[in-house]
């Protein structure tokens, strides 16, 4: 097998390689974003906390699943 140094010199098959790869890449990225259930994850009601003030944790904490 010989190894191409260069995108200019590298022959169709290893052009092939890197567009499978890529779209194998960015059909995971999509299937993440698919499934990922983001609209679970409350992120605007909960309170701020501000600097210097003490914080105590008090109810039940959410599962980490």
């Amino acid at each position: 097998m010989v190894m191409a140094h260069s995108m200019h010199s590298a022959d169709a098959r290893a052009h092939l390689k890197i567009v499978v790869v890529g779209l194998v890449c960015a059909a995971v990225v999509a299937a993440v974003g698919v499934f990922a259930h983001v609209s679970d994850i409350d992120l605007g009601t909960e309170p701020l906390v501000k600097a210097g003030h003490s914080t105590s944790v008090s109810g039940q904490l959410p599962a980490i699943r």
